[in-house]
């Protein structure tokens, strides 16, 4: 008998306690486990400390699934749920298959007929289009958008296109952050709306929405910190 793949949320920022931020229910689920498929050995193993002994988190196998990860490694990673043992999958931060590694492997067990259960958890996207006050009926996230100036000038200039009445979200490598803003105030139109949601359930959290002429006033200090993006153009 088919075995279950547990799709399994973290936290969003490794120093916090996860009592404050994951449900009580993903104790007993990692506690069941026969192993973890993770993103790095490393956050898979402080991950498991979190929940387990440090006898049961160092016995405890482990599997990578990264953007390193072969396509055709996805069926080796499904062999012992498929004989019947209980896999979880995590994310570095927040929860698997959400901008992060995880959707190959749910569509290939929904293909082999292996039970997939997903759980609550933290989601910066979902929380940022929360916290922003912007449309959450029609919204569109894009993942990371191009790294190279003309192309994220031309990126960006795009998705304002789109966001008449749809709020368009994108994520960025938390170094270039600061610069990310510092670009928008140049590229967006003075009356486009701009939300920051930076540091999400930390202490540090930050969270600003404005139109894009009032940015250019300051008053948001930002580091090298995770951060959504989130823009919309309404009247």
């Amino acid at each position: 008998m088919p075995g279950k793949l547990l799709l399994l949320p973290n936290v969003l920022e490794e120093s916090l306690p996860h009592e404050l931020i994951l449900p009580p229910a993903v104790k007993p689920a990692v506690e069941s486990l026969s192993g973890l498929i993770c993103e790095s050995e490393k956050a898979g193993r402080r991950y498991l400390r979190r929940f387990l002994s440090h006898e049961r988190m160092a016995a405890t196998p482990l599997r990578l699934l990264n953007e390193h990860t072969p396509p055709a490694e996805i069926e080796t990673l499904l062999a012992p749920i498929a004989n019947g043992e209980t896999w979880g999958v995590i994310s570095d931060a927040g929860l698997p298959c959400i901008a992060d590694p995880g959707a190959d492997l749910v569509a290939a067990a929904r293909r082999t007929g292996v039970r997939v259960e997903a759980f609550p958890g933290p989601s910066s996207i979902l929380m940022a289009l929360q916290l922003s006050g912007f449309s959450g009926q029609r919204f569109c996230f894009h993942g990371y958008l191009p790294r190279e100036p003309l192309e994220l000038e031309r990126a960006v200039k795009a998705l304002e296109k789109r966001a008449a009445g749809e709020t368009q979200i994108w994520i960025e490598a938390p170094y270039r952050s600061a610069k990310m803003i510092e670009s928008l105030k140049l590229w967006l139109q003075p009356t486009t709306w701009l939300c920051v949601a930076a540091s999400l359930t930390t202490p540090e959290e930050k969270v600003r929405s404005a139109r894009v002429q009032d940015w250019k006033k300051g008053g948001f200090e930002i580091g090298k910190e995770p951060a959504v993006f989130l823009i919309l153009y309404r009247t």
